[in-house]
């Protein structure tokens, strides 16, 4: 007898850092959804565009088995999903919407989206507490263009609207959801086909949040790469405590994203160019975006830490 396999019909495809952690938790908890872990597998991704160890080493390209292994004990779950925010990085990563609805043309889309100056300032941070970034926040903004492209949100959604069409794409916001937990949740529920009225009770936790203070390596991080190379492996348990310590403040700066300095400079850099950008999304979605404080020239929440 042929095995039946599973295969996903729900992508949640981002944007990074506007709250796919905690919508993929709610939807897990629903009882006709199953939402795989890990929860980003990346699986149409190409190899050279992935530049994430963890995912790397599932070794999911190329071999769709084990990606639907993922999706194994759906059960008899209506929706079987997943989320990857790298679905929506583009030029950085290409060719992902076109993939998606060639393995599976039914799909529906959800997508994410913040206020695109917190969510690029956001972003920027989550860079840093990576290591991947140690240029000061304006530096970076302007050289590296990664960084606004993943914030324009008409620009990443183009695609899957023109191949899923508008219908099967569903837009939410990280303020509607914090705002209107409830309600947010039970529209999306409906739109999935599922019932609306099991939602979950946690909707107000939010999930991986960029902490409002963390540790960044010191000037060129040379002490910091040392304390993760093989030699510090074999040698750091035979260093005293004291001294492991104080390699410790050498290689590490504290770092407080809401009071780094020259952040306002930063918002008045972008604001102007992610205006326009919201116009698109605007004229592409027939709906405006008054959620948007800082956009439009107000400040933001006591909860939205590091911006």
């Amino acid at each position: 007898m042929k095995e039946t396999r599973v295969r996903p019909n729900l992508f949640v495809v981002g944007a990074m850092k506007s709250g796919t952690s905690s919508l993929h938790s709610y939807l897990t908890e629903h009882p006709s959804v199953f939402m795989c872990q890990p929860k980003e597998p990346c699986y149409f991704v190409e190899p050279s565009q992935l530049d994430w160890p963890a995912v790397e080493r599932l070794g999911l390209w190329g071999h769709e088995e084990r990606y639907l292994a993922l999706f194994r004990e759906a059960g008899d779950a209506v929706v079987v999903g997943e989320s990857s925010t790298l679905y929506t990085k583009a030029p950085k990563i290409s060719g992902v919407p076109e993939r998606i609805a060639r393995f599976s043309p039914g799909a529906r889309i959800v997508y994410l989206m913040r206020d695109p100056v917190e969510r690029t300032v956001s972003h920027y941070w989550h860079a840093v507490r990576g290591r991947k970034e140690r240029r000061p926040p304006l530096t970076a903004l302007r050289e590296d263009p990664h960084y606004l492209d993943v914030s324009h949100y008409a620009f990443q959604i183009r695609r899957y609207i023109e191949l899923f069409g508008r219908e099967r794409v569903h837009l939410l916001t990280l303020e509607t959801m914090r705002d209107h937990p409830e309600e947010k949740v039970s529209e999306l529920l409906e739109w999935l086909g599922v019932s609306p009225d099991l939602v979950p009770e946690d909707l107000r936790q939010r999930r991986n949040v960029t902490p409002g203070r963390f540790q960044r390596p010191r000037g060129s991080g040379r002490f910091d790469r040392f304390r993760y190379s093989r030699v510090w492996e074999s040698l750091g348990r035979h260093v005293p405590r004291i001294l492991r310590s104080l390699g410790r403040r050498l290689a590490l700066a504290d770092v407080h994203p809401v009071q780094a300095p020259g952040l306002p400079e930063v918002v008045d850099f972008l604001r102007p160019i992610q205006l326009r950008q919201t116009e698109a999304l605007e004229g592409l979605t027939g709906r405006r975006f008054p959620e948007w404080r800082i956009l439009h020239g107000g400040k933001p929440a006591s909860s939205d830490r590091g911006l």
